[in-house]
Parts: C-alpha cells; structure tokens; sequence
C-alpha cells in the first residue's frame, strides 16, 4: 500500500553518471537532462557557481579563485562533494518538471568492475543529493536493455559501451553478466591522445575542449574522405599564440596505438568466452554503444579485424539513461539485474 502511494506522490528517475555527460530519465517524460559532468566551483566562498553545460564552457578559462571539475573519473567518483552537489542539482531540476511531494527513487548507471567503496560512495552521493530510494545497475547491462537486446533468453549477447572515463565490455546471458571488463580507453583517453600528439608533431598545446572538438569533428578509423580542421594553441617554443592545419590521418595515426589496445581487450574478453555464447556472438553480433561508438568507421574496423558482425544502436549517446528507464518501468522484473539498493550494500 506504502509503494502504491509512494507512485503517487513520488518521481523515479533513472541516471546514466558519466565521465564526460550525465544523463537524466524522468519516468513518464523521457530523457528530460543531458549535461557535461562538470561543476564550476568558488574556492574563496566554496559557492558552487555553474553545473552542466554552463561549467563546462568554463574549462580552461576560469580564474584563481573559481576552478572548473570534473567530479568523475574513469568512471568513479573523485570529488565526492561535488558529485553531491551535481547529483543535488540534476534531481532537483528533473523533479521541477514533474512536481511531486515525496522525495524520488533513483536508479544510477555504474562501471563493471566498480568496488565496494565505490559503489558506496555513489550510493551515498544520491542519498544525500535528495533520494528517498537508491538503486544501481551496471552500465552495459542499462545499455543492453535500453537497446531491447534479449538479456533474459538462454543466448549470448555481447555489448562494447565507449564511455568518456571507461569502456565496458559485457557478454550477458539470463539476465547477468557472464563475463565483463573495464578499460580506461574511452573519449578523455582519446582526446588526451589526440592533445600529445598536436603537442609532439606541430608544437602546439592545446586544450581538452578543442581535442574533443578535433575529434568529433575529423576523429575516424578508417581511411575515407579527406578531413582537415584548424587547430589553435600555444607555440611551444614561441609562447605565441599560433594555429596548424590537422588532417583526419594525423587524428588516425594518433589514435591508433589506443584503438589497437582496445581491440585486445575485446580479443581478451572473446578468449575466455563460454563456446557456446562465443557461438551466439559469432551469430548475433556485437552492439556497439556509447558516445565513442560515434567515432567514424570503429564499428567496420572491428568487425574487420574480429570477424564477427558489428553493430551500432540508434542514439548511441543515451542507451545507458534509456536502459535505466526501461528497468524503472518494471522494478520487479529486473529486479535481480540491480547490483545494490540500501539494504544490500557492504556498511561502511
């Protein structure tokens, strides 16, 4: 009766907490949040100035005494205030929308891989950000039914989701993870790539902001159509302001060592693979999602090099917060896909 109420009179908002963006589900409205997880900070007066969108133009811009963070880490939290006062923000602003009485129930996307004490903290965050419930779910397998792949059938499924701080790699099967791992090749991995080598063979520094905006722009796997883009930075030698032109075969060539990495955790993970799942896979695919997924001629690269068909889900960018949804329509059904609520997290 107490949950019948609670339906009434309460939110269930489901969040994919990411490195680079974080998501927000509002159930009976859709994804109603998409924000870079950055939070603009008053070191003087600890006052939190700007979160999201508003911070994230902050980045490299901001003077002494106002710094601009990014509360997430590969994927964990590694500034758990401000984590807090992110997570405080985006329930408050998702519950604006549908104005409720009672405080929401929240279903947060984490890493494979994630510890005890990570999970704690992320667990802790939301509570103290306003939610009344807590629940987490790893984020391929919010990605695995967010892109309606048959997690709950008796075949394997495998799914590779390029993140900003992490890449995890599932095979799953009646409803769990078989198998799973957790690289930390993923977008910052790339950009930072892409940030030595403007530095190493044009003598340029340049800023986070700009590699993403090089690699989204020109960023590919495979050899196509000629790209090319202004960059600007700093002269290393100089300490002048100057600007080169990068083609899409310098971002190729310096992407290529991370995308290579990447290629062997999946061979890795393919190795120790049941065979009769490896069988599945070899029938079914792989589903590629993820913001990284984005990247020109990834998914044709990796079937070339795997030999097993390669596929990207529609809307990449937000299979994990969709996934979330999905698991909030029916918490009963999914219940055994949750890794934790408060009851079953390890004490403090």
């Amino acid at each position: 009766m107490l949950e019948k109420i609670y339906k009434l009179i309460s939110n269930d908002i489901g969040i994919d907490l990411g490195t680079s963006n974080t998501l927000v589900y509002l159930k009976g409205h859709g994804i109603v949040i998409n924000e870079p997880s950055v939070v603009a900070v008053n070191i003087k007066t600890n006052q939190i100035l700007a979160v999201g969108t508003k911070a994230k133009e902050m980045l490299g811009r901001t003077p002494g005494h106002i710094k601009a963070i990014r509360p997430l880490s590969d994927g964990v939290i590694s500034d758990f205030e401000v984590t807090e006062e992110m997570l405080s923000y985006l329930i408050n602003k998702a519950n604006k929308m549908s104005k409720k009485l009672a405080r929401p129930r929240v279903l947060i996307g984490v890493p494979t891989g994630t510890t005890n004490v990570e999970t704690r903290a992320v667990y802790d965050a939301a509570r103290s950000a306003g939610a009344r419930e807590v629940f987490l779910v790893e984020e391929p397998m919010a990605a695995a039914i967010g892109v309606r792949l048959p997690i709950k059938d008796p075949v394997g499924s495998m799914i590779i989701d390029i993140g900003g701080g992490t890449t995890d790699i599932a095979v799953i099967s009646l409803g769990g993870v078989v198998k799973s791992k957790n690289l930390k090749i993923a977008g910052d991995k790339l950009n930072n790539d892409i940030i030595t080598f403007v530095r190493d063979e044009f003598k340029i520094l340049i800023g986070e902001r700009t590699a993403e905006m090089i690699k989204i722009a020109i960023g590919s796997v495979n050899p196509g159509e000629y790209m090319e883009t202004e960059v600007h930075g700093r002269d290393i030698l100089t300490g002048m302001p100057r600007a080169a032109v990068v083609t899409d075969s310098d971002i190729r060539e310096a992407l290529a060592p991370s995308i290579r990495e990447l290629i062997e955790g999946v061979k890795d993970m393919l190795e120790t693979t049941p065979p009769e799942i490896l069988s599945d896979i070899m029938h079914r695919g792989i589903t590629l999602s993820g913001g990284g997924a984005l990247i020109s001629g990834l998914d044709q690269y990796l079937q070339r090099t795997l030999k097993i068909p390669v596929y990207v889900v529609e809307d990449p960018l937000s299979s994990v917060a969709r996934g979330t949804g999905v698991i909030l329509d029916d918490m009963e059904l999914y219940k055994e896909v949750l890794i934790g609520n408060q009851d079953e997290l390890p004490p403090r």
